[in-house]
């Protein structure tokens, strides 16, 4: 099978995702065709370098395919380095058969991992105590905090959530979960939860972990009226989109010093220098890190290459994006 590789050889994407190892297993399995530009291609240099290719490789930044663009190709797979593909193909696309592949279930392991270490700085305030051992402190007042026998709220159940309330099961940790969605009942029962409305979430838990898409439907969705209802203490963590909050009433509502956030992602990437966020004392605030951590990207460029045989071979593969998945993925920032 051909492949086209259409990321940009001079690329931070390229270099993590296509290493060199990647490269070989690539080549040992496709007849590859990288890209010629050193920066994203454009539409009409598409069409010329994609030549007879049947699958392509894409990566952060790219354009969306469309039934015009690809009509004529003999493209069969859209394989995709990021996450959502929610900005990278229309709903059409699917109606030509061409197949969805992308790296959405791994990128969840590693932010579901990554948000299980977040909420372990913020309660145990990691990062605090470092500075005070590197500023020749010591023990100056103790006050952290452990995870065991804690109520936590998750804020839209998917992919990543449901690894995430896989990982807590071992904390013995009571789960509230709020969905735009009926949850199963036999799924809550097994995970030790119940499906609650946002308000409960956000008077009731310890804890508070949004996970939500980024779409129409969630923008600003979580508002000053939420971050009133939180418990003193409470810790609040995003690693799903900024815009998925009304970010300066959070900023209000943090001033009070009333509850800790672990932060993410913000309205602005990279966080204006002048954000209270980079000073507040009860804000952990980190620059879009939740994952994939560097390790795990050439493992996926190889996953997700792996899937396009899973698909020839048994017609489908869990790293597959179905058009009705992909209509609920994070469009944008």
């Amino acid at each position: 099978m051909k492949l086209f590789v259409s990321i940009p050889k001079n690329s931070d994407v390229f270099r993590t995702f296509i290493a060199e190892n990647v490269q070989k297993y690539l080549e040992e399995r496709f007849e590859v065709h990288y890209s010629s530009s050193e920066k994203h291609l454009s539409v009409e240099e598409f069409k010329t370098e994609v030549k007879d290719a049947e699958a392509v490789i894409t990566g952060w930044g790219h354009f969306c395919f469309t039934p015009e663009i690809l009509s004529g190709t003999k493209i069969k797979y859209i394989v995709h380095t990021g996450g959502s593909v929610g900005s990278l193909v229309t709903p059409e696309i699917y109606d030509m058969g061409i197949n969805v592949i992308s790296g959405n279930m791994l990128y969840a392991e590693s932010v579901a991992e990554g948000t299980l270490a977040y909420m372990m700085t913020g309660l145990r305030r990691i990062p605090h105590y470092v500075d005070q051992v590197r500023n020749g402190g010591w023990m100056e007042g103790w006050d952290t905090e452990g995870l065991f026998d804690r109520t936590v709220g998750i804020v839209s159940l998917g992919a990543i959530s449901r690894i995430l309330i896989d990982m807590l099961q071992m904390f013995r940790v009571k789960i509230k979960i709020y969905s735009g969605h009926q949850i199963d009942e036999d799924y809550l029962k097994s995970i030790n939860a119940e499906q609650v409305s946002l308000e409960e979430i956000f008077s009731t838990c310890d804890i508070v972990s949004v996970h939500s898409a980024m779409n129409e439907k969630t923008r600003h969705m979580i508002k000053k009226e939420h971050f009133d209802m939180l418990r003193d203490g409470a810790l609040f963590i995003n690693t799903a989109r900024g815009h998925v909050i009304e970010e300066q009433e959070m900023i209000e509502a943090l001033k009070e010093n009333r509850f800790k956030a672990v932060l993410d992602v913000y309205w602005e990437e990279p966080l204006a220098k002048d954000s209270p966020l980079r000073s507040l004392k009860n804000v952990f605030p980190l620059p879009h890190q939740g994952g994939p951590t560097l390790d795990r990207r050439p493992f996926i460029t190889m996953r997700i290459a792996d899937a396009i045989f899973e698909v020839e071979q048994n017609g489908s593969s869990k790293l597959e994006i179905s058009k009705s998945a992909a209509a609920r993925m994070t469009v944008g920032g």
